[in-house]
């Protein structure tokens, strides 16, 4: 049976804890501040008016004073029970008004802090407010331009980050889910009619079966492609001494040269894993060879720039915008053919910005001067570079 409010057996709530909140430390720090200056200010008052030589006055003419009496030697010394008294009267007085002024202080400390507060809790509700459903919103803190604002806009940035990543990772999703699905439709709908044509033979339904294989075949690649891309996002599993140069050689030996392809390899050494390096590889010459236009061509060049290893792939090809290039770097996002379709999986390129963050290697790329794309990818120096290194 649920437990209600006004059950009997429900659990009281647990009491409020109390909490040393910044506030409160606040207060008690200007309380203390004020307490300790007081003092320090009492006494030293107090040191310097008991220290003081007590003024005394003196006649200035000769024979005793009009107004004492001529035995006045003999009066008793009531200036120093005055003294001590006058002392005492500024202690009690100075300490009473001391602690006045430490209550005050207590009560505007504490107004003050919760003045300087104010954005704090203004952000922390704001804060409160904000999850993935709502990641739009800012906290846009206002006020001068201080330490609190500072925070509340590296917040906002931070916040302008994540919305980014999850519409990002939204968009990836639905663009993976409807690839994916896609020519498993395509496979259903061949089978389908291979099983509703009565007429069908041997021949019809091989075809239909070599279809499907070229269709389970692109699925495969999207699929291992999507592995690739997601190995590259969770970062270096590997690091071993490589040479971009080797890795450029054993690609190209097996990359079907639709166009000429014009190669300059001097040794890169760099450390990396050498599947995602050279996946990297396979990529960007790809799609140099695939986008591109009959008796097009191709460049490759490896070599060491201002120390530090450099993969560059240029291309002829299609005339590429320069805003645009940025986009292409998207997962799903293609180049388009010679004969001006979709090809591809759109993933080749988002693999290469993929492999390259993982190795905190900076990609360059620029549209062509014949078209194409001029992609120039920036490694870190090797832990043990190779001797004879040459220059890009």
């Amino acid at each position: 049976m649920p437990v209600t409010a006004s059950d009997p057996a429900a659990p009281s709530p647990a009491p409020r804890r109390f909490r040393w909140t910044v506030r409160l430390r606040l207060t008690l720090l200007y309380g203390a501040l004020f307490l300790v200056s007081g003092a320090a200010l009492l006494i030293i008052t107090y040191v310097l008016v008991a220290t003081r030589d007590p003024q005394i006055i003196r006649k200035t003419a000769p024979g005793p004073a009009p107004w004492l009496p001529h035995d006045a030697d003999q009066l008793p010394d009531v200036g120093g029970e005055q003294r001590k008294a006058m002392l005492k009267q500024l202690l009690t007085q100075s300490g009473i008004a001391l602690a006045l002024m430490s209550a005050v202080s207590v009560a505007l400390g504490w107004l003050m802090a919760g003045r300087a507060l104010r954005p704090v809790r203004t952000m922390a509700d704001k804060a409160r407010r904000i999850s993935e459903r709502n990641l739009h919103e800012r906290l846009a803190v206002g006020g001068p331009d201080d330490e609190l604002k500072d925070l509340g806009d590296t917040f906002d940035g931070l916040l302008g980050r994540l919305d980014t990543a999850f519409t990002t990772q939204r968009r990836f999703v639905a663009n993976a889910s409807h690839e994916l699905r896609t020519p498993l439709t395509l496979q259903r709908a061949m089978i389908e009619v291979a099983l509703a044509n009565p007429a069908a033979n041997e021949e019809s339904l091989r075809t239909v079966c070599e279809r499907l294989l070229a269709t389970g075949e692109r699925q495969e690649h999207l699929i291992a492609a999507l592995l690739t891309l997601a190995r590259s996002q969770r970062g270096l599993q590997r690091r071993e001494d490589t040479d971009l140069a080797a890795i450029a050689e054993t690609v190209l030996a097996e990359q079907a040269a639709e166009v000429r392809i014009d190669l300059s390899l001097a040794p890169a050494p760099t450390v990396g894993d050498p599947r995602l390096l050279e996946s990297l590889v396979t990529n960007l010459v790809s799609n140099a060879v695939r986008h591109n236009v009959p008796g097009g061509w191709a460049r490759v060049r490896t070599g060491v720039r201002d120390g530090r290893p450099v993969l560059r792939v240029t291309n002829s090809g299609p005339v590429i915008p320069h805003e645009r290039v940025e986009a292409l770097f998207q997962p799903f996002q293609r180049f388009e053919t010679r004969a001006g379709t979709p090809d591809g999986h759109g993933l080749g390129m988002s693999i290469v910005a993929a492999v390259a963050e993982a190795h905190s290697a900076p990609v360059t790329a620029r549209p062509g001067s014949e078209g194409g794309l001029d992609i120039t990818v920036t490694f870190g120096p090797a832990a043990r570079a190779l001797e004879g290194a040459g220059s890009e």
